[in-house]
């Protein structure tokens, strides 16, 4: 913790150090209770943390809605009533612009869980750094990050997610063999090159979910670098450098929602296409 008498580069590794779970140095399974413990563990860990609080968080979105749509009147909105209709609205005109208005029961719904569940998951930045941290030091938890967007592993995960299901509407749409002959035909539409404009697309289709995930996390995680240097200073400096970071911050996690949101609206949108690739 920030508080232990500890150096500033052991402090920000306890920081950025999941709570992980995975096969330990010697041999047997269990909880890494060093930061060297962790890194040694191979593909077959999972980061509880992360898990705990993707989880969570997407509970506490679909209680919110739950709660709002129970509660629902058509006479004077109460105020969830009101944020969730914002949000809602604000969705639909993203995929009315977007996406156009071709049938399609899955985007909408999609789209309105990435925003609202990657801003909860941004949002737990805005808590004190060692706030929660220290809670579970005292329950005996070294580790406890809760930023799930600072974990490359949810990030990447979602935007796979999207990506896998890109593929099936381009399946779907455009059919397997118009879909594998466009691979080959753009953007040079000559069979001499046909060997070019397939590592081209193979490189495009990679480059879009790590992209995607990785912008989400990089952000985040620079956000988060910098709350925890700020808890590196003197007390006095921490309350005038971290409340404006915080504010400004508020829209850094808005927008990061955002584009993620977007951006799988468009690569969707692209998967039905069926005109010009």
């Amino acid at each position: 913790m920030a508080g232990d008498t500890k150096t500033s580069s052991e402090i920000i590794q306890h920081h950025i150090t999941n709570l992980t779970y995975g096969q330990l140095p010697d041999g047997s399974w269990g909880y890494g209770r060093t930061v060297e413990e962790v890194q040694s563990m191979g593909f077959w860990a999972i980061h509880v943390d992360t898990m705990f609080w993707s989880l969570t968080l997407g509970c506490v979105f679909l209680g919110i809605f739950i709660l709002a749509a129970r509660s629902a009147t058509s006479g004077v909105p109460g105020h969830l009533q009101n944020l969730c209709e914002i949000a809602v609205e604000f969705v639909e005109e993203n995929v009315r612009q977007v996406f156009g208005t071709r049938p399609n029961p899955v985007i909408g719904p999609l789209s309105l869980t990435i925003l609202i569940w990657v801003f909860l998951m941004n949002f737990m930045d805005l808590i004190p750094v060692d706030f929660i941290p220290f809670i579970a030091h005292l329950a005996g938890v070294e580790f406890f990050k809760v930023v799930p967007t600072t974990d490359p592993n949810a990030t990447l995960g979602m935007s796979i997610g999207v990506f896998f299901l890109t593929l099936y509407y381009n399946f779907k749409i455009k059919g397997p063999i118009k879909f594998g002959a466009g691979l080959f035909t753009h953007p040079i539409p000559h069979w001499s090159m046909y060997w070019f404009n397939i590592i081209l697309e193979m490189v495009d289709m990679v480059a879009k979910p790590l992209s995607h995930g990785l912008r989400l996390f990089g952000n985040m995680y620079a956000g988060e670098m910098i709350f925890i240097l700020i808890t590196l200073l003197p007390w006095y400096y921490q309350f005038v450098l971290a409340l404006p970071w915080a504010i400004f911050h508020i829209l850094v996690i808005s927008l990061q929602a955002f584009v993620f949101m977007i951006m799988t609206i468009v690569y969707l949108t692209q998967a039905h296409q069926t005109g010009e690739h």
